[in-house]
């Protein structure tokens, strides 16, 4: 008999990484979802919902579910979120099917529509009974879509943040800051940028190899319960670009509120090619510690790319805060949650009684946008 060897006993069989899905639901949803596959981001599953059976012909995502095919024909939401809500009961247990087995699940939407708003907080739901990490990354409607629109908006977001781990908004209203003369069409594209930048933080510090990698675990600790998250992006080149861009970040104009003061945790990550200055990470992980709070989990990770020359790019996505930032959100209203994880039938939620809303004085195509 050979006793030199070692023998290992598993309980379970190894588990090679995490198993992470991004689930676009609606027209702003899956607009992102687009733009995510374009840019290519690695060990990501696509999935896009939607009651727009033509918006989903046209998705690049190699899933794509209709929602609410009997109630809604294929023909959208109409703007009214509690058919887009009743719509996605309709078909939990496809949704159900897809989310099966995940580990992470993003949900992204653009609010104030109908699919988005009414959907994505059924969906959200769904992952979290299967018990995956949920994270919604969200944008709220541009200014000139109306006031109605943001009402619903904001009444979305409420019950989306009672269904989630965590959630990132992006307030497209606040792009003119940014870009005072920025075209519709432009600010569309950066609101999906945006997206894109808030997923790709943080599944590339798990699935993108880099000196400083993250676990799953690592980004659990930062986002499990943690509610309403603040995103920063920075970027820069040339001397002290690390510092540069991470004062970037912490003074990003698109942050929901101004300053990630007092957050309890924070993820990092610090893209750049492989000669990135360890004295400037430093200083950069320095300024966070500066202004999280003095006990707060601070992870951070590097994410090695030499196709972007000598630049720096930061994400910071802060969480954690006092109940007096969380207050400042709307509450949400109880959602009923199915059965899901047991393998129990799931039961019929309570739908409103649709409204007869007049439409929206916002042009066609912007209200697809966000449906």
């Amino acid at each position: 008999m050979n006793s030199s060897g070692i023998k290992m006993f598993l309980d379970e069989p190894p588990i090679t990484g995490a198993r992470i899905k991004v689930i676009g639901v609606g027209g702003g949803g899956g607009n992102a979802v687009n733009r995510m596959i374009e840019e290519g981001i690695k060990g990501v599953e696509f999935i896009v919902a939607n009651t727009d059976l033509q918006a989903l012909n046209a998705s690049k995502a190699p899933i794509k579910i209709q929602l609410g095919g009997r109630s809604t024909r294929g023909l959208g939401a109409g703007s009214n979120p509690d058919v887009g809500r009743e719509a996605a009961l309709e078909d939990h247990e496809k949704l159900l099917d897809v989310l099966e087995g995940s580990d992470m699940v993003f949900v992204t939407a653009g609010l104030g529509g109908g699919t988005g708003t009414g959907a994505a907080p059924v969906v959200a739901s769904l992952a979290i009974e299967l018990g995956a990490l949920t994270v919604g990354v969200v944008t709220k409607p541009f200014g000139v879509e109306g006031k109605k629109r943001m009402a619903q908006a904001e009444r979305g977001l409420a019950e989306l943040r009672g269904c989630v781990d965590t959630i990132i908004t992006i307030p497209n209203s606040k792009l003119r800051e940014v870009e005072e003369n920025i075209t519709l069409m432009d600010a569309f594209r950066r609101a999906d940028d945006i997206l894109l930048q808030a997923v790709q933080g943080i599944t590339d510090l798990i699935t993108t190899p880099g000196i400083i990698n993250l676990d799953f675990a690592d980004v659990t600790t930062v986002m499990r319960n943690k509610g309403v998250a603040l995103m920063g992006l920075g970027a820069a080149s040339g001397a002290d670009a690390t510092s540069k861009a991470m004062r970037a970040a912490l003074d990003y104009k698109l942050l929901e509120e101004n300053s990630i003061t007092g957050a309890k945790a924070a993820l990092i990550n610090v893209t750049g090619n492989a000669n990135m200055p360890l004295g400037e990470i430093e200083d950069a992980i320095g300024m966070i510690e500066s202004e999280a709070d003095d006990n707060a989990d601070i992870i951070w990770g590097n994410v090695i790319r030499e196709d972007i020359g000598d630049e720096i790019r930061v994400t910071v996505i802060a969480t954690g805060f006092d109940t007096a930032v969380a207050s400042q959100m709307p509450q949400p209203r109880p959602l009923e949650m199915p059965a899901a994880a047991n393998g129990g039938p799931a039961p019929i939620f309570p739908v409103s009684e649709p409204r007869n809303d007049e439409d929206l004085e916002v042009p066609t195509f912007m209200r697809r946008q966000a449906d």
